[in-house]
């Protein structure tokens, strides 16, 4: 048997090995930004669009503070199609949503005020129950390094979750570590309880991450979020062993939005994926209006996506 070969395998890379079978990491690749296809203005019933799904047809979003209903949302206007409202239920700061095919889950982990929440926690709600009377379970949990609870100064706490994928068996939340501009990957069931949530990674993404989605079949995720003055970016996360997922590749790409609060991501295909920033203004300077972003990622990631799906279609 051949022995493997360790190194970089994307051939959109700059240091690709085109023998190498085992990929190690270590790709690097050119600074990019893309401009978003389009942007829409959203309804004034979301200008704190926090989290974003596909689901159904549509985009689902929800607010991050109060608001306790979840909108469906058009994929090319923007335009609110659909609203849920959960009853009995207290959005302290919703900061995620994500979906498996029974359920949804919506994160109201957000922690950036002094950085000591005691009632972290994740809303489970059944999908065929929503239109009638929705069913929630709730998986609370604390981060297992968080050994005391520290005041913080407001925005300088590691314990601020803003991101979040669920996958087969596993909920892993990604956290803004606000001095840093690292992320900390922490895991815990997807399973009504009380959870310590155990950190797996810490990697530096010099930025502040705020949304994720996991295309679990592929081995891929993509990362939203800004840095401190606002600009905005995807990461990246690709061909990564099992739930690793910084031991693969990871590329940075900057979008085209200054001082857009970016916030939310989905995607329904894979390669072409959609956005969403909260309201963000400081009179008489700056006034982003809550909006809808489509970007196309082809260029990116179509080679990757597209060979893991002929793979797992050869294989069926």
């Amino acid at each position: 048997m051949a022995a493997q070969i360790v190194g970089c395998t994307d051939p959109l890379s700059k240091n690709y090995n085109p023998e190498a079978t085992v990929n190690d990491g270590s790709c690097q690749y050119k600074r990019a930004a893309i401009r978003p296809e389009f942007s829409k203005k959203l309804d004034q019933k979301v200008p704190e669009t926090s989290g974003l799904i596909f689901w159904e047809g549509k985009l689902w979003t929800h607010n991050d503070d109060k608001d306790t209903s979840i909108y469906g949302l058009d994929t090319i206007s923007g335009n609110i199609q659909e609203t849920y409202v959960l009853k009995n239920v207290i959005n302290k700061d919703w900061e995620e949503i994500s979906q498996d095919s029974s359920y949804l889950y919506i994160g109201d982990f957000g922690n950036n005020v002094a950085g000591n929440r005691t009632n972290l926690h994740i809303l489970r709600i059944e999908k065929k129950s929503l239109a009638l009377n929705p069913v929630i379970d709730t998986i609370s949990f604390r981060y297992s390094d968080q050994i005391d609870l520290i005041v913080s100064k407001a925005n300088q706490t590691d314990y601020d979750g803003e991101a979040m994928v669920v996958s087969k068996d596993s909920i892993y939340i990604f956290t803004k570590q606000w001095k840093s501009k690292r992320t900390a990957l922490y895991s815990l069931p997807k399973t009504p309880g009380n959870y310590v949530a155990n950190l797996k990674a810490v990697h530096d993404i010099r930025g502040l991450v705020t949304g994720a989605i996991f295309l679990e079949p592929e081995n891929a995720i993509v990362l939203c979020g800004y840095s401190k003055r606002l600009k905005p970016f995807l990461y990246l996360l690709y061909d990564f062993r099992g739930t690793d997922f910084f031991t693969g590749n990871k590329r940075k790409i900057k979008l085209r939005l200054p001082f857009h609060q970016i916030e939310g991501i989905a995607t329904a295909d894979g390669l072409h994926y959609y956005l969403t920033n909260e309201n963000f203004s400081i009179k008489p300077f700056i006034n982003k209006p809550q909006k809808l972003h489509k970007v196309d990622l082809s260029s990116y990631l179509g080679i990757y996506i597209n060979a893991k799906k002929k793979k797992t279609s050869d294989e069926k």
